[in-house]
């Protein structure tokens, strides 16, 4: 095997160098296509059928058939996975639409094509999760639900990118995206919580968000350790004053905000709850997950 990395498309392993899609792929078309970021620690998969079981919902609910099963799809995680002599990572595992013509309709994609990517990865310096992000808010807004359901992570992010743009513009690190209620959504590539009077309040998927798979283990560590958690619309006061504000992903796993358009949040470094769930998350991300070696 080739010291370069490996990817995986459609059955095979290549060289980085030698991982080609066609340019009639209307994953790179049209953005046609699902996908699911998923990490990998101490040589185990965290969440690995949850993810899969996402990745096959979203396509599901765009029409797109998997040309692997569950079980194959899962097996070539980990091929690739053991592929690059990985422990600790980051996969991001694509199904895009497949080779068609140069129109919209996807019907006339013979067949759906699988990539999956395992590398390395750091969204944020440790100092962040030290010391907080700053955030802000983006005029670009989430659609509606009505318009394409946030529950599906789709390879067209534009949406997000365009407000990462006005947050990196703005000196950001992050930007939280409202919904056309003008409550809060999520952020760029994050869930949004906040603690007020030790209480843990999140938005409702509904707001236009995704009910992300760290959210949920966030907010079932939460109610584990005793915590008050309650799903409901926030508007940018909430955020304003909030005790604690920190952000749950895949790949940011639980950061703390120092600051929010401006506003310092409570003491302006990361408050006991944050602190505990992010200790808790990373005993558990740790401990957990499906082995990758035997």
């Amino acid at each position: 095997m080739s010291n370069a990395q490996q990817v995986y498309i459609d059955g095979k392993l290549c060289d980085e160098a030698d991982a080609k899609v066609s340019v009639f792929d209307h994953g790179l078309l049209y953005g046609d296509g699902v996908f699911e970021g998923i990490r990998f620690y101490n040589g185990r998969v965290f969440k690995l059928k949850a993810h899969i079981d996402r990745l096959f919902d979203s396509a599901k609910a765009i029409q797109l058939t998997v040309s692997l099963s569950h079980e194959e799809v899962t097996q070539a995680v980990m091929d690739t996975i053991r592929a690059n002599g990985l422990r600790d990572g980051y996969v991001r595992l694509l199904v895009t639409r497949g080779v068609g013509s140069l129109g919209l309709n996807p019907f006339l994609c013979e067949k759906s094509s699988v990539i999956i990517i395992a590398s390395k990865i750091a969204l944020y310096d440790e100092e962040k999760y030290q010391q907080g992000l700053t955030v802000v808010t983006c005029g670009t807004r989430r659609p509606a639900p009505a318009a394409l359901s946030p529950s599906v992570k789709s390879l067209n992010y534009l949406n997000n990118i365009m407000a990462k743009i006005e947050a990196i513009n703005a000196g950001a690190e992050e930007g939280v995206m409202l919904n056309e209620q003008g409550f809060v959504a999520e952020c760029t590539g994050d869930n949004v919580f906040v603690v007020k009077d030790h209480i843990i309040y999140t938005p409702p998927v509904t707001a236009g968000g995704l009910n992300g798979i760290t959210r949920r283990i966030v907010m079932d560590l939460a109610r584990e350790e005793g915590f008050e958690l309650r799903e409901q619309d926030l508007t940018r006061y909430e955020l304003y004053t909030a005790d604690e504000f920190f952000l749950s992903g895949t790949a940011a796993e639980v950061v703390p905000v120092a600051t929010y358009d401006g506003r310092i949040i409570g003491e302006g470094k990361p408050g006991p709850i944050t602190l505990r769930l992010m200790e808790f998350f990373r005993e558990l991300t740790q401990t957990t997950g499906e082995p990758i070696y035997d």
